[in-house]
């Protein structure tokens, strides 16, 4: 009995010992193999035009490290002496770990390059927190019935559990629904995007920040987040600054004295606009800026209409304009009036 024993385990260490050398060797000659094809693909991509390619490569770099060695693996465990059983439950797990780091790798493609096309289109605005969720979600949703498939497991079973439980999960989880389905209609109906800046009816203003499956992000001048449910989102009255075009107009008035020549004021508020348009970042030179003229109580009233980049651009241009003009009317030796009120006392 003793010698049999001996012989069992002399039999067990030379399986282990066939094992790890089958797959420590096929393991180094598929690293070997991997890092001279990444290193042909890198410089194919270099002579290329496209990005595509380059996406594909840094995003199949690391998780190819573990295929390399999961095939590896599979070699040994398929050569390997050991019964048949455990080979089967061993091949199986492997299986199973390459096709989610495979889901894992083709999330990953492809959301960058989703954001690559975004990024070169004219929306020049990044991907939204919910389009990313949404792609991941599909493409792992894929992944995992492959790997039921795979197991043997019907998944019809499955799809019928889950039709029947979803209107109990529907009616639980009402408000969470309502605000992904109000987050995809807001992508969808593409009124709002990224970087857009934006002001509600209720009085909060900035750019959007970020469209989440439950809400989305608008973020101040401060540099503070303001977060609304998307569902009041899509419910409340919106103005967009940035459509149809981020190009805007900044209004500056002027007062000038009641004997002021009109066609005078006017030349020099011109001049003084096309002036800053070179110096002040945000303000336009075309369209040329235009004057308004009214007359108001005791006073001749001008209203300068310039084009500016953006909408966050009109405060600072003003700033400066006012300063510019100021200076300019003191130079010209013109009159800013001031408001006049007459006091009678009666006896």
């Amino acid at each position: 009995m003793q010698g049999i024993s001996i012989h069992a385990d002399a039999d067990t260490i030379k399986a282990y010992l066939i094992f790890s050398a089958v797959f420590i060797g096929s393991s180094i000659v598929l690293l070997i193999a991997r890092k001279a094809a990444f290193g042909y693909f890198h410089r194919w991509a270099k002579k290329t035009e496209t990005q595509l390619d380059d996406i594909i490569i840094e995003s199949l770099k690391h998780p190819s490290i573990f295929w390399a060695l999961a095939v590896g693996l599979y070699i040994a465990l398929d050569t390997s002496p050991f019964p048949a059983k455990y080979v089967n439950y061993g091949l199986s797990v492997l299986y199973v770990l390459i096709i989610l780091s495979v889901t894992l790798a083709a999330a990953n493609i492809r959301s960058r390059a989703v954001q690559g096309a975004v990024e070169k289109s004219t929306m020049s605005a990044p991907l939204t927190g919910l389009s990313r969720t949404v792609m991941k979600a599909v493409i792992f949703a894929i992944g995992f019935l492959i790997v039921l498939n795979s197991l043997g497991i019907s998944i019809t079973p499955l799809l019928t559990a889950l039709g029947v439980g979803g209107l109990a999960v529907a009616l639980a989880l009402q408000d969470t629904l309502s605000n992904l389905f109000s987050g995809m209609h807001i992508l969808a109906e593409k009124s709002i995007r990224l970087g857009d800046y934006i002001k509600l009816a209720s009085g909060e203003e900035g750019h959007v920040a970020d469209i989440g499956w439950r809400t989305t992000k608008i973020r101040e001048l401060s540099n503070n987040l303001i977060i609304v449910p998307n569902n009041k989102l899509s419910q409340s009255i919106i103005t967009n600054y940035c459509m149809p075009e981020r190009r805007t107009t900044a209004v500056v008035k002027v007062r000038a004295g009641i004997d002021a020549d009109p066609d005078r004021v006017e030349s020099v508020l011109k001049d003084e606009a096309v002036r800053a348009s070179g110096a002040v970042k945000g303000l336009l030179s075309e369209p040329a800026p235009g004057v308004i003229f009214s007359i108001g109580d005791a006073w001749l009233e001008f209203t300068l209409v310039c084009h500016v980049a953006g909408y966050t651009d009109r405060a600072p241009v003003q700033n400066e304009l006012i300063k510019r003009i100021f200076k300019r009317f003191r130079q010209e030796g013109m009159e800013i009036p001031f408001p006049i009120k007459t006091v009678q006392i009666r006896d």
